[in-house]
């Protein structure tokens, strides 16, 4: 066995479970990326991973991996950026175990992370939700199961993954409703519910009954929904809802979409940044300001304030079809 195999292993249960504490959605994420990166060099080279040796991991190794998820798994820079830090994570630890490797270290660490394009946030209008919501069976069991999971997400913009480890015990539906997650970083938080929350979740419960420490949603087995299955579960109702609202398809929705759309709500009824911030659980208020920018009602206000007195601000409307698609150019 090779100094790489060892070394990988302590980093896992040295530095990220014993030093870092680091959370089991840190050692995941990590473990993933380093499984992809190990299953590409024994594509590429056809060297087991355990005969892997830090040689085999130089600088231009690492780049071309990278390149490779995003051209051949489609993933963006920000995402290959969350990549590029699992890899600088383990050589970094690597480096104060294996110093006669410290050059091809330092230049692994050189890599510099990838800036890519910032675009405005995709959320779903009130048309779109609607149709969303009405797209899962009610008649059936993983139809209410379904339902009940979309009205959860829109409400609340818990993440994917608080979804996906809700247990029973979590949902708290008498005076003053609300449902307690355990988010990023670590961080427990507590969301209010709706009415209209309460009762769709009071009666998803009765039905699904169980323990107050099994999942709220289940997949058949009775285990919890992972993220995979919670972002096909949103995109097969999408595609369903795409009927009644043809708008749907072209905002390609996910999870985060619905987190998006809860945000832009509280943004659209008046609720501060500040307060929006800890709704979602963001560490900064910095994060949400990315729903400041989506917001075009707060653009046109600004725009009322600085028009000239006496004059009505009104959007503008191209006169004519063809000139509306000129200006689309």
């Amino acid at each position: 066995m090779s100094p790489l195999a060892p070394t990988l292993e302590a980093f896992f249960t040295e530095r990220l479970a014993t030093q870092k504490n680091a959370s089991p959605h840190t050692i995941a994420s990590y473990r993933d990326c380093l499984k992809l990166l190990l299953a590409y060099l024994q594509h590429t080279t056809g060297v087991a991973p355990s005969r892997l040796d830090f040689a085999d991991l130089d600088a231009a190794v690492i780049g071309g991996f990278l390149d490779h998820l995003e051209r051949d798994r489609g993933l963006s820079a920000r995402s290959r950026n969350v990549r590029l830090a699992a890899i600088r994570s383990l050589f970094s630890f690597a480096a104060l175990r294996h110093p006669e490797h410290a050059a091809l270290i330092g230049r692994v660490l050189a890599i510099p992370a990838k800036r890519g394009q910032r675009t405005l946030v995709s959320f779903l209008v009130p048309a779109e939700a609607d149709a969303l919501l009405a797209s899962p069976d009610r008649s059936r069991r993983l139809g209410r199961r379904d339902h009940a999971l979309l009205v959860l997400a829109l409400q609340t913009g818990l993440r994917v993954s608080e979804l996906s480890t809700l247990r029973i015990t979590d949902l708290h539906l008498g005076t003053g409703a609300f449902v307690h997650c355990t988010g990023k970083g670590r961080k427990d938080r507590t969301t209010p519910l709706t009415k209209l929350t309460v009762t769709v979740m009071k009666d998803y419960l009765a039905e699904r009954s169980g323990q107050a420490t099994d999942p709220v949603f289940a997949g058949p087995a009775g285990r919890p929904l992972g993220r995979d299955a919670i972002r096909r579960l949103v995109e097969r109702h999408a595609a369903t809802a795409a009927g009644a609202c043809p708008s749907l398809p072209l905002k390609k929705p996910t999870p985060h979409t619905l987190r998006h759309t809860c945000a832009m709500r509280l943004l659209e009824s008046g609720t501060d940044i500040a307060t929006i911030a800890l709704w979602l659980g963001h560490e900064t208020s910095r994060t949400t300001e990315i729903y400041l920018h989506a917001y075009l009602t707060l653009k046109e206000r600004a725009i009322q304030r600085t028009s000239p007195p006496g004059t009505a601000a009104r959007r503008y409307r191209p006169p004519d079809r063809l000139l509306a698609f000129l200006e689309a150019l």
